[in-house]
């Protein structure tokens, strides 16, 4: 769990040896690569069937579609706020998304509440407001990946299916886009092929994709739920660090005062899950 948080947590650091290189281009080849990755898993797995399954009805392959959509949605904007030096608000789309989920729960799966949720929540939303504010623009790019992010999670909710096949499943969705992308769109251009370092960074790109989820996918089964939403804050804390300790990205005042918000939004929401899931076992 801790290794496939620290993995996505220094992604940044990959993705700043490409920033010359098109955020969409990137895209297209980390669906491909992450593809041949996932379906060599599931080859020597002996797993290549429940892809099929998983695509049989019309009604399963329009949900693990959308769902290819939002994680496409979100993959482009972090790789591009990479390539913009804004790491710094991708983090914060990161921290938001508990929260952000704990939302979509409420709203469209009615689950309640408790009060130190709501206090989080309220706390995360302070801090949105007063970055709006402050910075005279909302922080799209948070909102952006924590909502992609938040739908994601709550249409996978929705799937009886495994991680590994789900996204193995809604990369092979969108590799003919990927196709597209990369050889018809008029006017594109591929470093792959040409650039022996681009090359091998844009095929490691399936790598990064496939190695966490497996890890996390294989931690998540054999650890408590409430541990598992700790370590995740591993993610964007690591990614905070590389924004403002290696990237030096500038941290305005209203930064400073709406992360320290979130935080303490989160130490609340923590605790209250804790608390519940303790109560649960009892």
């Amino acid at each position: 769990m801790v290794s496939a948080s620290v993995i996505w947590g220094l992604v940044p650091l990959y993705y700043k040896l490409l920033t010359h290189v098109p955020a969409i281009e990137i895209l297209a080849h980390r669906t491909i690569w992450s593809l041949v990755i996932f379906a060599v898993v599931l080859m020597v797995q002996r797993r290549v069937g429940h892809i099929f399954q998983a695509l049989k009805t019309w009604r399963s392959f329009a949900t693990l579609a959308a769902a290819a959509l939002l994680i496409s949605i979100n993959w482009f904007v972090f790789i591009w706020s990479v390539s913009a030096g804004l790491v710094t608000e991708a983090s914060l789309g990161y921290f938001l998304f508990p929260l952000v989920a704990v939302v979509l729960g409420r709203l469209v799966l009615g689950e309640r509440l408790v009060r130190g949720q709501w206090i989080g929540v309220c706390l995360a939303a302070s801090a949105v407001v007063l970055l709006t504010i402050g910075l005279g623009v909302a922080p799209w790019i948070a909102l952006a990946i924590s909502a992609t992010f938040g739908l994601y999670g709550l249409i996978k909710k929705g799937l009886d299916v495994g991680p590994v096949v789900s996204v193995t499943c809604e990369v092979l969705v969108l590799s003919p886009i990927a196709l597209w992308v990369l050889f018809i769109t008029p006017g594109a251009t591929s470093n792959f092929g040409f650039d022996f370092q681009d090359s091998v960074l844009l095929i490691f790109s399936g790598v990064l994709t496939a190695l966490p989820l497996m890890l996390f996918s294989y931690a998540s089964r054999r650890v408590r739920l409430s541990t598992v939403g700790l370590v995740q804050y591993l993610n964007p804390t690591l990614q905070f660090m590389c924004a403002t300790v290696i990237f030096a990205e500038p941290l305005s005042m209203w930064h400073a005062i709406a992360f320290p918000l979130i935080w303490v939004a989160l130490a609340i929401y923590s605790w209250s899950g804790f608390r519940q899931e303790k109560a649960r076992a009892i």
